[in-house]
């Protein structure tokens, strides 16, 4: 099996909304803001194959679906879809897809999902031959959102998904699509039933999986997010986050599980280690993935 980081388009949003609970003074430092206090985000996928016998999408970022008004609201930097021409850099098109693998259904992580914004048209579903799946909490936030978040999801889209006829709805660690080849976990801090997918390594000695791949998602955004107190303004509960991102870390360190980041501008994969006053920290980073083995 082999992994590809599937550059996806860009954002510029406000920084103090990003590190939330964290000062300027203090956040500046690991995100220079522009004139507007924006900062620079990706929305990275992760592409895998052969997975359990298939070509597997982790996530689609923002895309192109918005009109040029909200574009610019939130911060979009380019008008095409780089999803799109990302896949074909590395030698795939969306109709190759077998499964997108989706965190939740907020816009900059599910609106790669659609075509590209055309005037006048209704919102068209890419990705004719994937099996969708998202987890059953979450779908259920999505179907009827809180005015938490409401501004977060796109309206359509769920109807599409149903539309679809390929839609799989997960309950428990892992799916029908892909076995026991990717197990999920839950998070609720960011968002109801946020789904970590994690790319199963090989066994250990103490019988648990060593050496895999997570995608972070929201849970983790980025390197500067796995300092443990860091949470964002987009949180629905921080506290939570809080220990939910803590007992998330602890696992991943001791089973060596590498930790893929969508939002990060420079850095696409790291490991942890602790620091000498018992800190998280990125270590071996990773800018670009372009047909990785999985180790």
């Amino acid at each position: 099996m082999k992994l590809w980081s599937i550059r996806g388009n860009t954002q510029r949003l406000d920084g103090g909304a990003m590190f939330g609970n964290a000062p300027r003074a203090v956040w500046e430092k690991w995100a220079v803001p522009d004139e507007l206090n924006r900062i620079e985000l990706a929305c990275r996928a992760l592409l895998a194959s052969p997975l359990e016998g298939r070509t597997v999408l982790f996530e689609t970022g923002i895309g192109a679906f918005f009109e040029p008004r909200l574009r610019e609201r939130y911060g979009v930097q380019e008008n095409q879809h780089v999803l799109i021409d990302s896949l074909r850099e590395a030698g795939f098109e969306h109709e190759d897809i077998d499964v997108v693998v989706l965190s939740h259904l907020h816009f900059d992580h599910a609106g790669g999902l659609l075509a590209p914004w055309v005037e006048g048209r209704e919102p068209e579903l890419l990705f004719p031959n994937a099996t969708f799946v998202v987890g059953a909490e979450h779908w259920q936030r999505a179907l009827q959102p809180h005015p938490r978040d409401r501004a977060s999801f796109i309206p359509e889209l769920p109807a599409l998904l149903q539309q679809s006829g390929r839609l799989e709805v997960v309950q428990g660690e892992y799916s029908r699509v892909l076995g026991r080849s990717v197990r999920f976990s839950f998070s609720d801090g960011h968002t109801p039933g946020l789904m970590l997918a994690e790319i199963v390594g090989q066994p250990g000695r103490d019988g648990q999986a060593h050496g895999g791949v997570v995608f972070c998602a929201d849970l983790v955004p980025g390197r500067s997010w796995v300092h443990v107190p860091i949470t964002m303004g987009y949180d629905r509960n921080a506290e939570l986050l809080i220990d939910e991102k803590k007992q998330f870390l602890e696992d991943k360190l001791a089973r060596n599980v590498h930790l893929f980041f969508t939002h990060d501008p420079q850095v696409a994969l790291a490991q942890l280690q602790r620091d000498d006053k018992g800190r998280f920290v990125t270590v071996h980073e990773q800018g670009e993935l372009k047909a990785r083995a999985l180790a």
